[in-house]
Formats: structure tokens, sequence, C-alpha cells
């Protein structure tokens, strides 16, 4: 369920801009590096179908699979759906930001900030409602997230390691294994999450 879930919309960028935005940026990178399908498939370890397909608008990535692609052609997720493409500084309007999962019971992940890839930090905040998870396979290595509670109990499970975060603490991770983030609670929950992820 979790990492199959589909760009959304409630709220910030509507889906299908992002999509427009993703298949564009997705082909201008894959050209400008001269990188065939063939070849950003088995780098990414997303299938040739459905690259050609995001490049074509026609497909609903996740975020794992946008992770992925982003990685393979070291960009940032931000630099994919256009969040980052701006002056060094700059404001990002709320209808500019995109939302990038949607839970089934109504939570949601923005992308509220990032910067260009490959080096790059992005600034996320997620609502989850009791019962919601959210799955990723694993970043790059050396990728680090940072999380402040805001309301709830957030269930962070990143390897062997299992955290219990509650409304006003943080904490860190290393998130390059396998990872889950989860409604631990009965009520709401909302956090703000940090992504760094910095090549030696």
């Amino acid at each position: 369920m979790p990492l199959n879930n589909p760009l959304s919309t409630v709220p910030g960028a509507d889906a299908h801009a992002v999509s427009l935005a993703v298949a564009r940026t997705l082909k201008q990178a894959r050209k400008t590096q001269k990188i065939t399908l063939d070849e950003l498939s088995r780098r990414s370890g997303v299938s040739k179908g459905m690259v050609v397909e995001i490049e074509k608008c026609t497909a609903n990535p996740s975020i794992g699979i946008l992770c992925k692609i982003a990685a393979a052609l070291g960009l940032s997720v931000a630099d994919i759906v256009n969040v980052a493409e701006a002056p060094s500084a700059h404001v990002i309007d709320s209808q500019d930001i995109p939302t990038l999962w949607t839970g089934e019971l109504g939570g949601s992940a923005r992308l509220l900030a990032g910067t260009p890839g490959p080096n790059m930090i992005e600034l996320w905040r997620w609502e989850m409602f009791p019962g919601e998870t959210f799955a990723s396979a694993g970043h790059p290595q050396g990728t680090l997230e940072l999380f402040h509670v805001e309301k709830g109990t957030l269930k962070c499970v990143v390897g062997e390691t299992e955290l219990l975060v509650h409304a006003g603490s943080s904490a860190v991770a290393k998130t390059d294994v396998a990872h889950t983030y989860s409604n631990a609670g009965k009520s709401k929950l909302v956090f703000t999450m940090s992504v760094a992820e910095i090549h030696q």
C-alpha cells in the first residue's frame, strides 16, 4: 500500500500539474545526461515501461519511485517536482507545495521545500490518522532524517530499531535501510521531517 500510493492533491499543487512537471524534468534530465530509457531503468531499478509512462505523463508514480529515479539522475525529489527550480532565495507559495503521498484514511505528506540534488535537503510535513503507515525500502547511503512531532505519537521503525516519538519530542535516524512511519496513537499525528542526502 504505502510505496504505491500515487501523487495526490489535498492540499497543494494540482496532481496533474505535478505529473507534468515530473514528465518534463525527467525527459530533460535524461536527454541532458544522454541516458537511454534502458539505462535509466537499470540504474534506478524502475521498469522501463514505468519510466516511459512517467515521461508520457500517463503514470502516477509513488514517492518511492520518484526517489529511485531522482537518485539515478543525481537529482533530488524537489528537482523532479520543480519545487527547487528558483533563485537562491525565494518563496514557495502554498498552492505550489505538492502533496506526494495520501494515506488510505486521509493522511498526507507534503514536500514543503527542497534544494537541488545530488546533495540535497528536503523539508516535509506529514499528517497521519490512526492506523496509517508509510514504508520505504531505504534511501541512498548516508541519508539522514530529522523528525519533530507536533501532535500524536510517531512510530518509526528503521531497520531493527523501533522509536516512539511523542508530541514535543524529536528524533534522528539514518534511513539508508528499510524504514516505516506510522501513527501509533488514537488521534491525528502531525510531524515535520527534514531529509539530508550528502554524497562524499
